[in-house]
Order: structure tokens, then sequence, then C-alpha cells
């Protein structure tokens, strides 16, 4: 929930206390993902060698500390956007570190065969807190203003470190005995996942996804404010739905592949995701009453969040079991390096392009670019006939 919050809160402080053109808009979207590269290229093989519990607790602590520091600036009259750009890169960077060790840990906590239970379930939470956390950071952000806010996040990540501190799994560091170097990691990660059938075209498509998505981070705040005219406490209510659409996608993810089969629901799962994605520009035409405009919006939240959590619920379980685990952590730093690439890639082009072509746009561009990510997936008969994770 505490995330939401910041998440929510950055941009809003960019548009409305600060400068917040398109294009750094695009800046702050691009420097909260693009660490996660540095992390990736740096952290693989450590995080596979070393206690995967004590980099997920210090990963908290690192943001709590940054994340404070927005209040605090506030407080003294001194905020600026240099500094919301300085907390989104160390924010953005231990949160790739945390994702990182925190894939690699779960097939030590939990057997095999319920892997897709276990991600459902660490997704279900994540999805109740976008169901609220968004929403409660519009109200707060809207009765306190945007920084103070930030600062009931500093207090969940020492919440999350005090709960991840108390976890009884008595690990054992090492693992991994082929890299002992940065450039020896890299090329074990990526041979590992690039190189697999299955598993390197789910990192293509998602890195594709991620492109895209960068356009969407960049200017879905400014397109929600200052194209659709809608309040900011309105926008956090409406993200806040897209969580009951997770919610729901989480039930769906162990549900639709003994219907459909795993492959069939990847495919099928990222499709309506991105088909879903033209409704934000939809929700901006000349024709559309402007009442019905953060309904779409709405629409988009529920039914795309649901199967991107689908997605996102079976490719990970998938990648946890096609890959060795002693490899996890090499293996999802390279889909860190991937995703961390392109997302901020995707902002930039979005925020460079927006002034010119128009923020409607260019998140219609986005949409439609998305579609190559299912394509990629459908075209692979590895893909399709792939079985469910046992």
């Amino acid at each position: 929930m505490g995330t939401r919050i910041t998440r929510t809160a950055l941009p809003v402080i960019a548009v409305l206390s600060l400068t917040g053109s398109p294009m750094e808009m695009a800046v702050l979207a691009s420097l909260s993902y693009g660490p996660g590269v540095l992390v990736g290229l740096l952290a693989g093989g450590w995080v596979d060698r070393s206690r995967k519990r004590e980099i997920l607790v210090g990963a908290d602590l690192v943001r709590a500390l940054a994340v404070a520091t927005v209040p605090l600036a506030a407080w003294l009259g001194r905020l600026e956007v240099v500094q919301v750009y300085v907390v989104a890169v160390v924010v953005g960077g231990a949160t790739a570190l945390f994702q990182i060790a925190d894939v690699a840990l779960l097939p030590r906590l939990v057997p095999p065969e319920r892997l897709v239970e276990g991600n459902a379930k660490l997704a279900a939470t994540e999805s109740v807190a976008e169901v609220t956390g968004p929403a409660l950071a519009g109200v707060l952000i809207q009765a306190l203003g945007a920084p103070l806010a930030v600062l009931l996040d500093a207090a969940s990540y020492v919440w999350s470190a005090l709960f991840l501190r108390s976890l009884r799994h008595q690990e054992k560091p090492g693992g991994g005995g082929e890299g002992t170097s940065v450039l020896r990691d890299l090329a074990v990660g990526a041979r590992a996942t690039l190189g697999h059938p299955v598993v390197g075209l789910l990192v293509a498509a998602t890195g594709t996804t991620m492109f895209c998505a960068g356009a969407f981070a960049a200017l879905y705040m400014l397109y929600a404010l200052r194209t659709l005219g809608l309040q900011a406490s309105t926008v956090g209510v409406i993200i806040g739905v897209g969580g009951v659409g997770a919610l729901g996608g989480t039930a769906l993810a162990r549900a639709l592949p003994s219907r459909l089969g795993l492959g069939p629901t990847l495919v099928s799962s990222l499709l309506v995701y991105q088909v879903a994605g033209l409704l934000i520009p939809l929700a901006g035409l000349p024709s559309v009453p402007r009442a019905l405009a953060p309904w779409l919006l709405v629409a988009h939240q529920l039914v795309g969040d649901a199967f991107f959590m689908v997605f996102f619920v079976l490719a990970t379980s998938l990648r946890q079991t096609l890959l060795p685990r002693e490899l996890l952590g090499r293996g999802n730093a390279t889909l860190q390096i991937v995703t961390g690439s392109l997302l901020p890639l995707g902002a930039l082009a979005a925020g460079s392009v927006a002034g010119s072509l128009g923020l409607r746009e260019t998140l219609l561009a986005g949409a439609l670019l998305g579609l190559t990510g299912p394509a990629l997936l459908a075209a692979s008969k590895a893909v399709r006939t792939a079985i469910e994770p046992r």
C-alpha cells in the first residue's frame, strides 16, 4: 500500500508542484525503472550466492530512507525536481534488487507443485494493495499534499523489513558456483534465459510489453490530470480499481490453464491486456462524452490488470520451474536488465514524441505496438504447447 502512495505521489508532485512537462515526466518514469538494468548487471550472481532474506530487508530499509527525504525537503522548502529524480533512482534500484531476490527465494520456501499457488497468493496481496493504495494515495494527497503522503510509504518499508526478519526459514548461502565474476554471471544468466526456447520468448514478450508500458508510465498521470481534467483523488480511485481486476486475475491464473492449457492462456491473457490498453486513448477522443472518459479508464484497469496478472503469475511460475534453482537469481537479473532497459526507453520515446504528436496519439501508438508481445508468443509452438508447472 505504501509503495502505491509513492508511485502515485511522485508524478503528482512533478505535475502539480514542479514543471511537469512531458519530457520531465518521461525522465521521472525512466529513472524509476532504469536502475533495474544496473542492478541486473551486477547483482544476479551475488543474489544466488547470498542469503536472500537479508537482501530483501536491506532493500526495504534503503527505500524507507530514500522516500523519507521527500517530506523532509518539502518541510524545509527545498523540494526540487532533481531530488524527486534521485529518490526515483534509489527506490527503483532497491526495488529491482528486491524483485530479483524475491523470485529466487520463493522456490526455496514452497514445493514445485505449489509454485503457481504461491505466486498467485503473493500477487493477490499485491492486488489488495492496488485496490486500496492508489485510492488512499489520492485522498491523502488531496488532504495532506503529496510530499507528506509519501511519509507513510517510508513507514511501510520499515514495517515490511520487520515482517521479513521474522521468516523462520534457515537459508544457506551459496549456489551457482559457475559464476564468480560479474561478466561470468551475466553470461550464465543470459545463456540460461535467452537461450531457453520458452523462457527466452517469455522474456522477449515481456520486454516488448514493458517498452509500451513505459509510455503509459510516463504519460498516464499527465494525460489523466491535464487532458481528461480529472482530480488527483479520482485518478487514485481509478488506479485502485486495477487492484480489483488484478485480484480477480490471481484466481483466473489458477483456473484458466486447466481449461485452455498453459500455452494458450499465456498468449490470450497478454493479448487481452494489450487490447484493453486501447481504452486509454479512446477516453480522450473528442467524440467521447467527458463523463464517460473515467469509466473507460476504469474498464481498462479492471480488464487489463486482471489479464496481465494472469500472464505474470504463469510466466513467473514457468520460469521458476524451467530454470535451475541455483540460477534463478541470475535468470531474474537478465529479465531485470531487459525490462529495466526497455521500460525507460519506452518512457523516453513517448516523452520525446508526445509534445509534437500529442498525448492521446502517443498512447494509442504504444497500445498498438504492444500487440507484438502476444504475437511473438503465438508464433512459437514451444510456448503454445507449454504445460502447467508441476
